[in-house]
């Protein structure tokens, strides 16, 4: 483009700023798809507000983007990788690491950019405006330039929200700081030969108290060991030890703390190798610390999945194949993505054309804060296809052949989606979600449940969504009868659920061969009924003014239509949350069904519902002094009905309450304060609604925000308590007592990697049983299934529509 003809722009690239540093620079990926750099057509990054938006003639997002923000001037960029020097097999191997990180080359190494100017003319296709044009807008202002090296120097979006893809900190612990050791003198060579107990060389650990040297645990990639430096600690409780290979002349090496189980940091440990004679300066490394080969595990890991024959996995491509790429300790989140986006109602929600609508409507200045512009994307990126292809022949990482393996390829798997802003949107404000730390997949689910219908309901308040929320297909309510084996009175509740969490019994059997604990398997059908059968616990009844014995049952309330199981396969280890490998029996055919005896009805005809009485003297003695009646009883339900000078204090506390002197209503939990009820007003809800929701939870604030998400037709206004026969929580509706068995399974399995939990998914499809590893989408092996049915913690069954 000639100089003269771009004069009339040149006031407006004047007025453009560089991105700040904490300003999100959207330049890899399109915000509403997953186009990217690396594509023919590249990205069109906004100059103004920095959206990065596609150019594909299909959806046109960056074009979009223009028309509704008026932001003409963008910069197209397309990435290409530069050739990779050889790799030196014979290099010494990297110093011993204090972190546990995938350290990546910087990106000008790896890849070389194209960018140009393009202007969006209202009304008219974009026109290019090259900054290499001798006779275009470099020549006229070098101002471009500049903004354009400002640009492309910021730190992008997905830099921003993943620093480092894994790490892990290594710190000493009392046990390193605190090491003493015994007066053995130098050990002499033929001493450090070999294992104490057995004829193994390498893999071996000294002791730092009285240097006896025993051979570690099996490791990965095929290292050896018996595990005789762990036995020494059990027999003598000598905590630290150092795997001699490792160690460094800088004074490096692996240190791991037995009575800790974690690897540690010796900071004194040069000194403590000099009292058994070992000069630190005189070592060389030989043997792969523990973090190149968990890194090393971790890596071929992606490669190497197998059948039981030790055969390659089929890949498997199309839509709703699409695989997703590890952010970083990410597979809790692709795991629970991928079952959600196999359900029909997210599909239905989410899938296009719906997108396509929303994208033309939003009213979020930029898609990247939009939980629905970032849903759409997902359900276009998983289910469309578009993205699920075998990756280019040249970006495959060739895996080396084991011995005597059969010289086939390499399977070709995909490159997979990348969802780095749907994780930082979702996790924005959480202590965990926010972090690059493994997470806990039903603690996501369960958050991302909770963050849709927050999203939902301030759509609904907007007038600018009204669709049913997918989420309703996995809530159900689930009614709590406590009964009182003295008097008979019985009381209802019901608490809405996403998730029906079963505790599974643990039963040691024995170890396997490398030491690890076998648990007796367990039939899921047993522990649904142990979370709906009667238990006996200690109650006191306000009835009968005294502590009885009571009796309480979980039946549902409601059946959902996709039901999420969460076998509870935990223990308490030094008071860590520790996951077993418990075999879990599905019912024949993978069927769960629930009938009348497991469906909840309310207050039957009858039944005397237990009412909770106010304690007498002390409500005479706070309305002598001159209260009205119903702010006595509140007060005292506030300060447990007991003591009246704990009630009057409250009373004083609270007499500007706006509502101190509403009635108090029979049903539900008691009176809510004040100060509760302003903070879920504030978030939008009314006061009634507020009031409900926390009666409903018993005062529980948390609990009362996903009550009012899962209850978003309820006004709060209903304050009378429910007639006989009925219940206070949702209607029941009459095919709800029917059977539930599903008609397809979804497992997201907990298996153990190289770096904590690894969650992947089994999905039944069209295709079979089809596992879901991070961006690798493979056909699942017979073997496989029946493994992830029995180790999985994650159930979900789809309701039979024939059932009823």
């Amino acid at each position: 483009m000639a100089t003269k003809n771009v004069s009339h722009i040149i006031d407006e690239i004047v007025e453009l700023k560089l991105p700040t540093p904490s300003q999100s620079v959207h330049r890899e990926e399109c915000t509403q798809c997953f186009d990217n750099q690396d594509g023919p057509l590249g990205i069109d990054l906004c100059l103004t507000c920095f959206n990065g938006g596609c150019t594909s003639p299909e959806r046109r997002h960056a074009q979009t983007h223009s028309k509704k923000t008026g932001h003409q001037l963008v910069l197209n960029i397309r990435r290409r990788p530069r050739s990779k020097p050889k790799r030196d097999d014979d290099a010494e191997p990297p110093a011993k690491m204090t972190k546990l990180a995938i350290v990546e080359e910087r990106e000008e190494d790896k890849y070389e950019h194209i960018v140009a100017l393009r202007w969006y003319k209202i009304g008219k296709e974009p026109v290019y405006l090259s900054p290499d044009d001798t006779t275009g807008l470099t020549a006229v202002n070098p101002r471009v330039k500049a903004l354009i090296e400002g640009v492309m120097k910021s730190l992008s979006s997905a830099r921003q929200e993943a620093v480092q893809a894994w790490e892990e900190e290594f710190l000493p612990c009392e046990h390193t700081l605190t090491l003493s050791q015994l007066a053995t003198g130098h050990i002499p060579p033929s001493g450090l030969a070999h294992c104490s107990k057995c004829d193994l060389k390498e893999n071996l650990w000294l002791c730092l108290t009285c240097g006896v040297l025993g051979c570690g645990r099996n490791q990965y990639a095929g290292v050896g060991g018996n595990g005789h430096a762990l036995a020494h600690f059990q027999e003598s409780t000598h905590p630290v030890c150092v795997k001699l290979g490792t160690i460094t002349p800088e004074g490096n090496a692996d240190i791991y703390c037995y009575a800790c189980n974690e690897e540690r940091i010796d900071t004194e440990l040069v000194l403590h190798l000099s009292n058994f004679g070992i000069n630190v300066q005189a070592q060389k490394k030989t043997e792969k610390s523990m973090t190149e080969l968990q890194i090393e595990h971790n890596l071929n890991y992606d490669f190497s999945l197998t059948d039981e024959s030790g055969k390659a996995l089929e890949p498997v491509f199309g839509p709703g194949l699409t695989g997703i790429q590890n952010l970083g300790n990410s597979c809790y989140m692709a795991s629970v993505v991928q079952v959600l986006f196999s359900l029909p109602a997210f599909q239905k929600r989410y899938a296009a054309p719906v997108g396509t609508e929303h994208w033309s409507s939003c009213d979020v200045p930029l898609p990247a804060s939009c939980l629905d512009c970032q849903m759409y994307k997902l359900a276009d990126g998983l289910l469309s296809g578009r993205y699920s292809h075998p990756r280019p022949t040249a970006d495959v990482q060739q895996v080396p052949q084991s011995a005597g393996a059969e010289a086939t390829p390499p399977p070709v798997f995909q490159e997979g989606v990348r969802p780095a802003t749907f994780k930082a949107l979702v996790g924005r404000g959480h202590a965990e979600f926010a972090t690059m730390r493994q997470q806990d997949a039903e603690e996501f689910l369960t958050h991302l449940l909770t963050a849709l219908r927050r999203h939902a309901h301030g759509a609904r308040a907007r007038g600018t969504d009204a669709e049913r929320e997918p989420t309703e297909t996995l809530a159900f309510g689930l009614e709590q009868r406590l009964q009182c084996t003295a008097c008979a009175g019985v009381s209802y509740r019901v608490d809405p659920h996403d998730v029906l969490s079963v505790p599974v019994p643990v039963r040691e059997t024995g170890k396997d061969a490398e030491g690890r604990a076998t648990y007796e398997e367990v039939q899921l059908t047993r522990c649904v009924e142990d979370v709906l059968g009667a238990e006996g616990l200690e109650y006191k009844c306000p009835q009968c003014r005294r502590d009885v014995a009571a009796t309480r049952q979980a039946r549902f309330a409601t059946f959902p239509d996709t039901l999420v199981v969460h076998a509870k396969k935990f223990q308490l280890v030094n008071w860590v949350p520790t996951k077993l490998d418990i075999p879990i029996v599905l019912p024949d055919g993978d069927v769960l069904t629930f009938d009348q005896q497991h469906l909840g009805r309310g207050l039957q005809p009858g039944e005397t519902e237990l009412q909770d009485n106010f304690n007498q003297a002390a409500l005479s003695q706070l309305e002598a002094m001159g209260f009205p009646q119903v702010r006595c009883q509140k007060a005292l339900l506030a300060t447990g009905n007991s003591d009246p000078e704990a009630a009057m204090e409250w009373l004083f506390a609270h007499m500007e309450d706006p509502d101190i002197d509403d009635p108090i209503l029979a049903a539900g939990g008691p009176e809510p304060s004040a100060e509760q009820v302003d903070m879920l007003a504030d978030m939008g809800f009314s006061r009634a609604q507020a009031r409900k929701a926390l009666r409903e939870t018993s005062g529980d604030a948390e609990r009362a925000v996903e009550w009012l998400f899962s209850h978003p037709d309820d006004t709060g206004e209903d304050e009378q308590p429910p007639p006989a026969g009925s219940t206070a929580a949702t209607v029941v509706p009459q095919q709800a007592a029917g059977a539930l068995p599903p008609a397809r399974v979804h497992l997201a399995q907990g298996g153990l990697g190289a770096f904590g939990p690894l969650l992947s998914a089994h999905i039944r499809t069209d295709e079979g049983w089809v596992l879901f590893n991070d961006e690798k989408v493979v056909r699942a092996d017979p073997e496989s299934v029946r493994e992830l049915k029995a180790l999985a913690y994650l159930y979900v069954f789809e309701r039979d529509p024939n059932a009823g």
